[in-house]
């Protein structure tokens, strides 16, 4: 395997019922309208940048405004969520398979949070990157989410930080249940350098303060990305989208 086939990514599934990491896809499951997917190379491109990752089970959550409570199974009661939950059955499997020194030490499945209405649910998934590489997990883009909370967004350094890849949620509403689908995209987990949010590069911004400052090779830049091509009055939709297209083949 040579170093530019190397994967940038392991997922590792520790719940074996968990779906699988799969790669996010450009027409966000196709929710995208059919416009925006054949001319909007912007809006394909971040859909499909990463890989989307799902709850290990479906779950109903629910925060009556002061304590949370889950349930999965088709007849499965509520049961509150006091501090953590394992996966159902899930410790066992850990200890039959995990070394004898780490017996008991399974991740939690749900881990209730000191803020109001928000907890931490684990993806069945572990991670590791290429040095260099961390992930971003956030929620999917330009995919709707099933409403009823909020997903907050993290970056973990995986290239030497090996453990649970898990979800931050702040449910939003206390008057009916959040579901939650096994089948449906509930993260998106995004590779980047570990040097692109460092201080020492988003220190290296400066503004061009108005239009007098502009120089002419701008204002020829201009010229050509939005002026020529609206002068030629034949000319196709989704010109952008092509020459992008053209420019990641080549």
């Amino acid at each position: 395997m040579t170093c530019s086939s190397a994967p940038i990514v392991q997922f590792y599934r520790l719940i074996e019922q968990a779906p699988p990491p799969q790669r996010a896809n450009r027409s966000a499951a196709g929710t995208l309208p059919t416009r925006a997917y054949r001319y909007c190379e912007a809006v394909t491109s971040a859909a499909g940048f990463g890989w989307w990752a799902f709850p290990p089970l479906e779950l109903m959550l629910l925060w009556d405004g002061h304590d949370i409570f889950w349930q999965y199974g088709e007849a499965g009661e509520w049961l509150p969520l006091m501090s953590a939950a394992q996966f159902p059955g899930f410790a066992a499997e850990f200890n039959a398979a995990a070394p004898a020194v780490l017996r008991d030490s399974s991740p939690p499945f749900l881990t209730a949070l000191p803020e109001p209405g928000t907890l931490q649910l684990w993806t069945g998934l572990i991670a590791r990157t290429a040095p260099g590489w961390h992930l971003l997990v956030r929620a999917p883009a330009n995919l709707p989410l099933s409403g009823g909370f909020i997903l907050y967004e993290g970056i973990v350094a995986t290239d030497h930080w090996f453990g649970p890849l898990f979800s931050v949620l702040r449910l939003s509403r206390t008057h009916m249940p959040v579901k939650l689908q096994a089948d449906y995209p509930l993260l998106q987990i995004q590779p980047v350098r570990a040097g692109d949010y460092a201080d020492t590069t988003l220190h290296r911004m400066e503004l061009v303060s108005g239009m007098d400052t502009l120089l002419p090779g701008d204002w020829e830049s201009y010229r050509k990305t939005i002026v020529v091509p609206n002068e030629d009055k034949e000319r196709a939709f989704g010109g952008y989208a092509v020459s992008e297209r053209k420019r990641s083949r080549a």
